[in-house]
């Protein structure tokens, strides 16, 4: 605690010292930072046939997986549902007899011959709950409202699909996270990615590989926990307050993500037990009333809603965005957006599941499906309804315009521009908006102040919310893979949690667009090492799954 406290009494100074100079604290964090994300995007996205190589690998994936399974993820829906309410947890409690072997998957390392059944932290729903909070953030207001901006209504549709299909995904990752989950001398229980690559893949004979990939992986996800589950959510939270507030201090960001860190440093110094308590009351509720808040807006616009869908499916292939490339461009801004949002493929949600009460893997595995579903489906499609339908006014174009030379910026985001002999100021009368200019949650924001007063309130609230929930989790995905690397010492975990801290700061005060390169670049790492693993252990999913619908089938 004494080196939390130390901390905060030397960033309390950096915006008092920031105000002696003539650039703020921000903006040279920003300049300091810039080149670090370009980097990471640079490496992260390289491209084979002109787009990024590991949205290919996650969209193969996910379609392989969802064929090889028999469309699990609309198959075992119910039974999903079911779990998480319950109704099976007699199994858990032994009201199934079985043989010793029927707990064991082929190849099992000794380590992992223990007796699972009373083995775990948090309840399937906590697991849930906790995971999600990690998935759902400001991913699914500012993320959506990006890739809207950028790709025009037709993303949304490539959302959808990335949606429903990286459920298979999300199953198979979490069932391995639980089956070779390490369990700590008091209990506590670690996993995902970086202990399925290292055990699963020396059952198979590739010791080496598997050590050098859970290395690889638990580097990946530190930085991710600092990128998309940390600096992205505390840059869009920073940016409703200042738009609430009014603050146009050069130092406001810093001094907003001081704050927010110290917040968040209170809570993550529970460990899993605290963040499952604290995810379990305020995602439920947050989540249910932003859907309830779009639902009243998209009802007070019911008869834009089917132009808005036509729109959706018509964009999806034949998109109409400015400068965004013909389908395969918005393909991309889709995938991308969704892939970012549900993480469906990169490995962090096993890290959650793993902490489960079970001795059937692939119970949790189910449960874990739904969140893809819940995440983008459900609330990321809302949002896109509530975008598309409040654009129905031409509000702002979509598209990027700031990137043709022949568009000129005049005042607040406003462009002339012309393209093809067509003067887009004229074809509605005024001078268009970039909606990529908003700053992503921005746009949000603007559709829900005009349907719902003070809605910027409620609004900023939900960002913040989102936000705070997400970096909770994802500081625990990040301390786990910092424990697999450097030991599960108090030391170790400190240490963790100062640096998890700092990031906190750094992305309120950077600029959206190097903060969202960083994160995209460091959730996408995740991908590459996670993919091996999964490739190289769907069989042992296989398995787990016949075995659960066993125990299912006895008792049923």
């Amino acid at each position: 605690m004494k080196y939390f406290f130390t901390l905060i009494n030397i960033l309390l100074c950096l915006p008092l010292n920031a105000q002696t100079t003539d650039r703020g604290i921000d903006e040279r964090i920003n300049e300091a930072f810039k080149p670090v994300s370009d980097f990471f995007s640079e490496v992260v996205f390289f491209q084979v046939g002109g787009n990024p190589f590991v949205i290919y690998l996650l969209v193969g994936s996910a379609l392989f997986f969802t064929i090889y399974f028999g469309f699990i993820n609309l198959r075992k829906f119910p039974l999903a549902i079911n779990v998480v309410r319950g109704k099976y947890d007699d199994i858990d409690r032994h009201s199934v007899s079985e043989k010793p072997a029927d707990n064991l998957a082929d190849s099992d390392l000794d380590e992992t011959l223990r007796d699972k059944s009373q083995e775990g932290e948090v309840s399937h729903f906590q697991a849930l709950a906790t995971a999600v909070s990690g998935t759902v953030g400001n991913g699914n207001i500012a993320g959506v409202a990006l890739a809207i901006a950028l790709g025009g209504p037709g993303a949304t549709f490539w959302m959808i699909i990335c949606g429903l299909i990286g459920m298979s995904t999300k199953f198979v990752e979490c069932t391995l996270g639980v089956k070779y989950r390490d369990v700590g001398p008091d209990g506590t229980i670690y996993g995902g990615p970086m202990y399925y690559l290292n055990k699963g893949l020396s059952e198979k004979g590739f010791t080496k590989l598997g050590k050098i990939t859970a290395v690889i992986f638990a580097v990946c996800c530190i930085g991710g926990s600092f990128g998309g589950g940390n600096a992205a959510q505390s840059n869009q939270a920073t940016v409703v307050l200042k738009q609430l507030i009014g603050l146009e201090s050069t130092s406001a960001g810093a001094v907003i993500g001081l704050l927010m860190a110290i917040l968040v440093g209170l809570i993550i110094i529970g460990g899993i037990k605290r963040i499952a308590s604290v995810t379990e009351r305020v995602v439920p509720f947050m989540a249910v009333l932003y859907i309830m808040a779009c639902i009243y807006i998209l009802s007070i616009n019911f008869s834009f809603l089917d132009d808005a869908i036509s729109l959706i499916i018509a964009e999806a292939f034949n998109p109409k965005a400015i400068g965004v490339g013909g389908i395969i461009g918005v393909l991309m801004v889709g995938f991308k957006r969704a892939a970012f949002s549900n993480e469906a493929g990169a490995g962090s949600a096993s890290i959650a599941h793993s902490a489960v009460k079970t001795k059937y893997p692939a119970s949790e595995g189910l449960v874990a499906l739904l969140e893809p579903f819940i995440d983008t489906v459900v609330i990321c499609t809302m949002t896109a309804l509530v975008i598309i339908t409040f654009n129905s006014q031409n509000k702002f174009s979509y598209g990027d315009l700031s990137k043709y030379d022949k568009a000129v910026e005049q005042t607040n985001g406003s462009f002339s521009l012309v393209i093809d002999g067509i003067n887009y100021e004229d074809v509605s009368g005024k001078v268009l908006i970039d909606g990529s200019l908003y700053e992503g949650a921005g746009i949000t924001s603007k559709a829900f102040e005009q349907y719902i007063p003070y809605s910027d309130f409620f609004l900023t609230i939900a960002v913040f919310l989102f936000a705070i929930s997400t970096m909770i989790s994802w500081s625990y995905y990040g301390i786990q893979s910092w424990k697999f690397l450097f030991g599960r010492g108090r030391r170790a975990d400190m240490t963790y949690k100062l640096l998890f801290l700092i990031f906190i700061i750094i992305g309120s005060s950077a600029s959206m667009d190097s903060i969202w390169a960083f994160s995209d670049a460091m959730i996408f790492a995740m991908v590459f090492p996670n993919m091996i693993g999964l490739y190289f252990l769907f069989p042992v999913v296989k398995k787990e799954l016949n075995r659960y619908l066993t125990a299912i089938r006895k008792i049923s």
